[in-house]
């Protein structure tokens, strides 16, 4: 199931773009907190959301907010838990279908392993990863603070500055660029690390790309609060995965109707607003049979109240998809 709903995501990718098949992707990886409602199998305390939860592992192509997959995990696992096997799965299914295509990935430093570096140098795919400081990445990264500190003392303005430095941790087999941000602010210093494959970007323009990233975080809140991803409500771990590629589907029926009205020119709605909007409305269905020819086809009538506010995205929807001739 979670192979066939990425089919249908990377086919919806295409039909939104009248057919063109892009020539980079983006992939966004996120790990999220699912609370349980009871005491579902697998569900853990978890120290860092500081409460009993899934863990769910959703990969967004990040350069069109779409969920390609969304894989349940135990609530106690690592941020980076099955991380590559997932993408394994997903990297081969975008180059099956698009050869050729240019791959990237982009997470927090939850992700910041070195299976997840090796898998990527090995494969051919861009990445971007924050990286957890330690004493060794602030002594790199000292000067740029110092510089950020007195420009700011000089100005009274919030200061950004960004530099790079060839860094490799003990368990790193070969050294990696690891990109750095001085910040310099009224209440004091933000230091934050990226460690990324990319040579195409100065230091501040890749960590700007980096920080971009946050934008799937209203993505997820689209899925749980108009697709309703947290109610993994069965006591069963496998049956609350299913739940978990349900709600997927959900999304996956929503997203492509709000980027169709994107390009139609109306403002980016929510999915929830899109749901109450297009959706939960009542409205009268009639089915009949029109002759062409000899071929008899199926039409469907929608009839809904003609004050309805969403009257006009409905007709937006409409001239999208004409019927055949």
């Amino acid at each position: 199931m979670a192979q066939a709903l990425l089919q249908i995501s990377l086919h919806a990718r295409e039909q939104v773009a009248g057919g063109r098949v892009p020539t980079q992707v983006l992939l966004d990886l996120e790990g999220t907190d699912d609370p349980p409602h009871g005491e579902q199998e697998g569900s853990a305390y978890h120290g860092y959301y500081r409460q009993h939860l899934y863990h769910p592992l959703l990969i967004f192509a990040g350069d069109s907010n779409q969920l390609l997959t969304a894989v349940l995990r135990q609530g106690t696992v690592h941020a980076s838990h099955g991380g590559v096997a997932v993408l394994t799965r997903v990297v081969a299914a975008l180059r099956a279908r698009w050869p050729g295509v240019a791959l990237a990935i982009r997470a927090d430093s939850g992700f910041a392993v070195p299976a997840l570096y090796a898998y990527c140098e090995r494969e051919g795919i861009a990445y971007t990863l924050g990286l957890p400081p330690n004493p060794r990445l602030r002594t790199l990264a000292a000067a740029l603070v110092a510089e950020a500190a007195a420009a700011h003392a000089a100005s009274g303005e919030k200061v950004r500055l960004a530099g790079e430095a060839a860094y490799a941790a003990d368990s790193w087999l070969h050294p990696r660029r690891v990109v750095f941000k001085a910040e310099e602010l009224a209440k004091g210093s933000n230091l934050r690390f990226v460690v990324t494959s990319r040579t195409d970007l100065d230091p501040l323009a890749l960590y700007n790309c980096y920080v971009r990233r946050g934008e799937p975080e209203q993505w997820i809140q689209d899925f749980k609060d108009a697709c309703y991803a947290d109610r993994l409500s069965c006591h069963r771990f496998w049956a609350n995965q299913f739940r978990l590629l349900l709600h997927a589907a959900a999304y996956w029926l929503l997203d492509p109707l709000r980027r169709i009205l994107v390009a139609a020119g109306t403002p980016r709605l929510q999915l929830d607003t899109l749901r109450l909007r297009l959706l939960k409305i009542g409205g009268w269905v009639r089915a009949r049979l029109e002759t062409r020819g000899t071929w008899s086809t199926p039409v469907l009538h929608l009839h809904l109240a003609s004050s309805h506010p969403g009257e006009p995205l409905w007709h937006l929807l409409a001239a999208r998809f004409k019927p055949r001739e």
